[in-house]
């Protein structure tokens, strides 16, 4: 099945988006296609078990889903598809093949394929893509947050915080990702150093774990907190969760560095924004680190492959989220967890979705396949 939003007329492209295995994925093109303005179609893909070995090998080809269970992949072929994630690339490929040359084609994020197989790449500084003529590099990932939005919901949740003492202190709980792991011990170092700055400056924390978030992480962050705290437990489907409201409504924003989309969606609002390492050795942290070695669920899968990946896998396949993470700091649009250091609102400026609708405004607009 297709979701139509406001599809293209003959004054504006035709746009398809390829709904991505990962929400997040699925976010930073809707968040595109939203910004174009020209409408599109959502082509919800549904995987086969075999997509790793088929996409691999095969290429260009629809062999990595099933057909049956996905929406219909015909003419009239599109002016422009939006893909993003190793799945969807065979996919996308596939389809300008069909069109003879004639549907562009933007990769968000990181390829696996070679850059040349596509229009325009729109990657981030955690990816190691090398430069070229059809690369645009963005400070952050894209993200569907804009000023209108965050008014919008300023006016819906401000009532619900209405009770809550100030500053309110927003905090954006992730989890497990790549090299890093949520411990107990780091929900407890993060929950600390919550109480000794309320301690100085008052208000209450504002909290949401997420689907990442382990549980046991979750609760001792919430054992240790003293401070006054409201708590949200993140729930499937919940239609209430208050995620946005934190964003509009809160004084200060607290982030694990780990999720990209939560830092790039904290930075849009303009509010001091503190990043919590993630790491074992935390650049902000107090004393010596042990090897990695020496710690025990570094050897667990994903922390693993993903030092093994830094080791031997080719550049372009390598990712490092401190990239980011060091540049806001640099840049005095965020400083650390533990870190003294001031930090005010600020003014934001051309986001890097701005940047990556006009790059697309430009290419579409161009002559030739």
């Amino acid at each position: 099945m297709s979701v139509s939003v406001k599809p293209g007329t003959q004054n504006k492209p035709s746009v398809w988006i390829l709904s991505g295995f990962k929400a997040g994925d699925t976010a930073q093109m809707r968040a595109l296609a939203d910004a174009l303005g020209w409408g599109y179609d959502t082509k919800h893909l549904v995987y086969r078990s075999t997509e790793l070995l088929s996409n691999r090998f095969l290429g260009v080809t629809l062999a990595g889903i099933d057909r049956c269970r996905s929406s219909a992949l015909q003419p009239p072929w599109p002016d422009l598809v939006i893909t993003a994630g190793r799945r969807n690339e065979p996919v996308a490929r596939w389809i300008k093949r069909q069109s003879r040359g004639q549907s562009k084609v933007v990769h968000l994020g990181r390829p696996w394929s070679p850059v040349r197989c596509f229009d325009l790449v729109v990657t981030t500084p955690q990816y190691f893509v090398p430069a070229a003529g059809n690369v645009l590099e963005v400070d952050l990932p894209l993200h569907g947050v804009t000023k209108t939005r965050l008014a919008s919901w300023r006016q819906t949740w401000q009532g619900s915080f209405a009770d809550l003492s100030r500053p309110l202190w927003a905090v954006l709980l992730g989890g497990d990702s790549g090299p890093f792991v949520f411990t107990r011990q780091k929900a407890i170092r993060l929950a600390s150093w919550l109480n000794d700055r309320l301690a100085k400056t008052g208000g209450t924390v504002v909290v949401s774990n997420s689907a990442r978030t382990p549980a046991a992480a979750y609760q001792a962050f919430l054992e240790t907190l003293t401070a006054p705290v409201r708590a949200h437990h993140w729930r499937a489907g919940d239609d209430r969760n208050p995620y946005p409201g934190y964003l509009a409504c809160s004084d200060h924003l607290v982030v694990t560095g780990e999720s990209m989309s939560m830092l790039a969606e904290a930075v849009e609002t303009g509010k001091p924004l503190y990043i919590f390492d993630m790491s074992d050795c935390p650049l902000a942290g107090p004393g010596g680190c042990r090897p990695w070695w020496r710690i025990a669920h570094n050897y667990r899968y994903k922390p693993l492959t993903h030092r093994l990946a830094m080791r031997f896998a080719p550049m372009r396949m390598k990712r490092d989220i401190s990239r980011i993470q060091q540049r806001l700091v640099a840049n005095g649009q965020a400083v650390w967890v533990g870190d003294d250091a001031a930090i005010t609102p600020r003014q934001v400026h051309s986001s890097s979705l701005d940047r990556a609708a006009k790059r697309v405004r430009s290419m579409m607009t161009q002559k030739g396949p």
